[in-house]
């Protein structure tokens, strides 16, 4: 049987009076993420747009609204979908339909929303809903590890100059950020480079006391800290920070990458599985946990020293 001759009466009704609601004006990253699966369903399928509407009973304005995550869908739509675009991936499908039934639940993050870019919500949005997360750093102390007198000196770098309450405003931000892996609910490994431990943010005594939560953090449970030494064969890759997280099924894991710009999600499958193994080459080449903690007191010892 041909599906692109299935009539949309043969896939059930059109859209509901909850579907036909007006669209969003600012979708959050998880509805803009089952859309971007959708899409990718779709174009799995051979399908246009309009093609898929025709068999599912939307318009072709409609279907793509759907995929930016302008539009919301019930489950059953999605089952439709899914069913007209052959897919078989029942997990992907069920992963998929647990982000409907989300509908209406706001973040923590939701009341900063007047207040900081949309970069700082997504983070935060990205990491709540990781299963596990994994950093790599070379320039800073990851952001879910700084203290608070740390990640204002970090803040206070940006050029031009931030007003102070805009810096106070985003360390109160990142310190409730932190809360996702120091609560143990999410596994966490940062990855290191040894200049993030070396350079410093207002001083020697902000950089020591950061060093001294390092430490603390590597022996807290569910968070492992590896430090990628200077005397190591290379990076594994010339690339920038970056924030691998984990979702309920790997077709759903997400790169979060720093620009000078800003923030880059990357959800395609060639992307995340370049960046999966970079992280296996990291887990290969950088020190053990054991001998990470002795690096940062060897680092620490040597700043005091200098520094009295």
């Amino acid at each position: 049987m041909d599906l692109r001759s299935i009539s949309a009466a043969d896939w059930g009704p059109s859209l509901t009076r909850k579907e036909a609601m007006p669209p969003r004006s600012a979708p959050t990253l998880r509805q803009r993420r089952l859309g971007a699966e959708i899409r990718r369903m779709r174009e799995l399928a051979g399908f246009g747009g309009s093609q898929l509407g025709r068999i599912v009973g939307m318009t072709p304005a409609q279907v793509t609204q759907m995929e930016s995550g302008r539009i919301g869908i019930s489950v059953e739509r999605l089952r439709t979908i899914a069913a007209a675009c052959m897919c078989v991936n029942e997990p992907l499908i069920d992963a998929l339909a647990d982000i409907i039934t989300e509908r209406g639940r706001n973040g923590w993050w939701e009341s900063y929303r007047d207040s900081l870019a949309e970069d700082f919500l997504e983070i935060a949005e990205f990491e709540d809903h990781a299963r596990s997360l994994w950093t790599y750093t070379i320039t800073f102390v990851p952001g879910l590890l700084q203290t608070s007198a740390y990640a204002s000196a970090v803040f206070a770098q940006a050029y031009p100059p931030l007003p102070r309450h805009e810096v106070d405003l985003r360390v109160a931000f990142r310190i409730q950020r932190q809360r996702v892996v120091r609560s143990g609910a999410t596994p966490y490994v940062a990855f290191i480079h040894e200049a993030a431990l070396r350079i410093q943010f207002n001083g020697p005594h902000v950089r020591s006391a950061q060093l001294d939560a390092l430490i603390e953090d590597s022996e807290a449970p569910g968070i492992s800290i590896r430090v990628l030494p200077f005397d190591m064969a290379g990076l594994p890759s010339p690339i920038e920070n970056f924030t691998y997280a984990a979702g309920p099924i790997p077709d759903l894991d997400t790169v979060q990458t720093d620009t000078g710009f800003g923030c880059q999600l990357l959800d395609a499958p060639a992307h995340v599985a370049r960046f999966r193994a970079i992280l296996g080459q990291m887990e290969e080449t950088s020190l053990s946990e054991e001998d990470s903690r002795d690096l940062i007191r060897s680092v620490k010892k040597e700043m005091d020293t200098k520094h009295g």
